[in-house]
């Protein structure tokens, strides 16, 4: 009786500790990405949304994706590929993500530059499950910051 019990605390505590692990919008937002953009959590994975910050008309501009593990290190991108949908107002634009070297996926999509700009990346990793990630990468923060947290 007494190991079932340990083996449930035991148990219990590897899935708290999973959870703990686990890092939500909120908590990346405080977090700086290394390439200058937003960070999000995609199952096990963290993606990077880098947008270009000052495209004042819709203009065909690079969208990059970086992917990582949860502690940074770099996942490589051979053989993956992925989709970033990218919503600013009334426009809607699409960008078919392909692998760029190491850990990046690039495409190109017509947006501007805007606060409101929401983008839903979906990238499949060679062998793996699609992921899936929402993103708001030039929303301003509350404090009115967006370069770093204080």
């Amino acid at each position: 009786m007494k190991r079932i019990a340990s083996l449930a605390v035991l148990l219990g505590l590897t899935f708290a500790a999973g959870a703990v692990l686990a890092h939500d919008d909120a908590y990346l937002d405080t977090r700086k990405a290394p390439n200058g953009g937003q960070l999000r959590q995609a199952g096990p994975y963290h993606y990077e949304l880098v947008l270009a910050k000052d495209a004042t008309a819709a203009q065909e501009n690079p969208v990059v994706v970086y992917v990582t593990d949860h502690a940074g290190a770099k996942i490589p991108t051979a053989g993956a590929s992925g989709t970033a949908t990218i919503l600013a107002g009334k426009l809607k634009a699409a960008a078919t993500l392909k692998p760029e070297g190491g850990n990046m996926l690039k495409g190109f999509a017509k947006y501007a530059s805007s606060p409101d700009t929401k983008v839903v990346v979906s990238v499949t990793l060679a062998g793996k499950q699609a992921e899936q990630a929402r993103f708001t990468p030039l929303a301003v923060a509350k404090d009115g910051h967006t370069d770093h947290a204080h």
